[in-house]
């Protein structure tokens, strides 16, 4: 095991596994489910779920791979046994097709920094057309994406220390400071207090079980749980850490990005009123416009810093979805950590493909008849998403039924003497054992059933 690598510090611990969970989800996904559910309505449910729900399951991922110091597969294989080890290779596959589209979305996203960077898209007229003929460049989206993957890939086949952590320690205070930047720009727009207001000051009347819905589902899209990334990276961190007071703060690192994300977006579309636009949308084709409309040279600057900073977020999540694979084949295989890089990097670009090919390009990818005429890219990503809370959901049923409660708290008290015993120690057995399954369980139910028929058929 003394090969695998380990962080050098908690703080290298820290980012990385923030970096992890910051991801499109916090800049572009929430912003959008915010405005589609009344806004500060949504926040407050959002909030409640990270810190009531997912926060407890981020513990009981990262206490996973500490225990056994070894990749998802290996983690619940020691400490399962029999047939366990499946549930990491079920993480593994489904961050493998996370990937695949994932560093599709961020081509858009590195080809929309250069465009408006160099000042061509700012010429535009219709963004809308713009958005859907550009995605549909082939050749131009292929090398942006294959470009994305060889940076990602570089810094993984560097190690745990030499890359991912110091990729994370250059890329997340960026990351910060570029959206902290917006935010002040964003603040001085006209109209700007209005989307202040619809994000900040909550209406309860606005909350509904879609808003629930919705509120749950992203807090564990957001943390990147589920899915064996951070029983990965935990499994790189040392023994004298304290699991629980780092867990809490890569929540907090988080949930500030997916906060300030809203406190920069709104202020912004408030100026045309678009605030429940769904979708790739919002960034590709709303923002878009509002750069356009504060002129060339603030739309240059303000323009490329938003793409940059969701350059930056993207790049920090295909990292660690990277990583999760290569430590499987680096553990389990005994593989060199550069070829297996490489080779995966490889192999999930090409996956990739028909996401590339699905918004127009290909017919029967961009409607596929057995999934309510939606393309392949939005069908691979649905399907994570489901695989990620029923991935939550086993993880808790594992440490209920076979690792064992107490277990789990005693990998939690080393680093932490004071945990053993604590009223914090009682509200994650309670929320592991009891609440998490179950909600999970629900929102699992409920995630195929939106998917693949919309909640309008269980709520009218």
């Amino acid at each position: 095991m003394s090969n695998r690598g380990n962080f050098s510090s908690r703080l290298g611990f820290i980012l990385a596994a923030a970096g992890s969970a910051v991801g499109l989800g916090n800049i572009w996904r929430f912003p959008y489910l915010a405005g589609q559910n009344g806004g500060a309505a949504f926040l407050l449910i959002y909030l409640i779920c990270v810190f009531m729900l997912c926060f407890p399951v981020m513990i009981g991922e990262i206490a996973i791979g500490r225990k056994v110091q070894s990749d998802a597969y290996g983690s619940y294989q020691k400490l399962g046994g029999g047939k366990w080890g499946y549930l990491g290779l079920f993480g593994i596959l489904a961050g493998i097709f996370i990937l695949s589209f994932y560093n599709v979305v961020a081509g858009w996203a590195f080809g929309y920094f250069l465009e408006i960077s160099f000042g061509n898209l700012l010429d535009e007229k219709d963004f809308g057309a713009f958005f859907g003929s550009y995605i549909n460049n082939v050749w131009t989206i292929l090398s942006f994406s294959l470009g994305f993957m060889v940076i990602t890939a570089v810094i993984v086949s560097q190690g745990i220390q030499k890359g991912i952590e110091a990729a994370n320690k250059i890329m997340m205070p960026a990351l910060y400071l570029i959206l902290i930047g917006l935010i002040i720009y964003s603040l001085t727009l006209p109209n700007a207090m209005e989307g202040v207001k619809f994000y900040l000051v909550p209406n309860l009347s606005n909350i509904t079980l879609q808003t629930l819905f919705d509120g749950l589902r992203q807090a564990f899209f957001s943390l990147s749980l589920g899915m064996g990334c951070l029983i990965t990276y935990g499994s790189y961190v040392g023994k004298n850490q304290n699991i629980v007071s780092s867990a809490a703060i890569i929540t907090m690192a988080d949930t500030s990005v997916a906060f300030l994300a809203g406190l920069m977006v709104f202020p912004m579309v408030a100026a045309i009123n678009a605030y429940d636009v769904q979708g790739p949308s919002l960034v590709f084709v709303v923002l878009a416009q509002v750069f356009h409309n504060m002129g060339p040279m603030a739309g240059r600057i303000v323009g490329g810093s938003f793409f940059l900073l969701l350059c930056f977020a993207a790049l920090t999540s295909t990292i660690s979805l990277l990583e999760v694979p290569a430590a499987y084949l680096v553990d389990q295989k005994k593989l060199p950590r550069k070829p297996v890089v490489w080779g995966l990097a490889l192999l999930i670009f090409v996956l990739g493909l028909p996401c590339l090919v699905s918004q127009g390009k290909v017919e029967f990818l961009s409607h596929l008849f057995f999934y309510k005429d939606r393309d392949f890219l939005t069908f691979v990503s649905d399907m994570c998403d489901i695989s990620l809370t029923v991935g939550g959901c086993l993880m808790c049923i594992f440490i209920r039924y076979r690792w064992k409660i107490n277990n789990m708290n005693e990998e939690l008290a080393i680093g932490n003497p004071t945990y053993l015993g604590s009223m914090l120690q009682k509200y994650i057995n309670i929320t592991i054992l009891w609440v998490c399954p179950i909600l999970l369980g629900i929102l699992s139910i409920g995630v195929i059933i939106d998917k693949f028929f919309g909640l309008e058929w269980i709520f009218g």
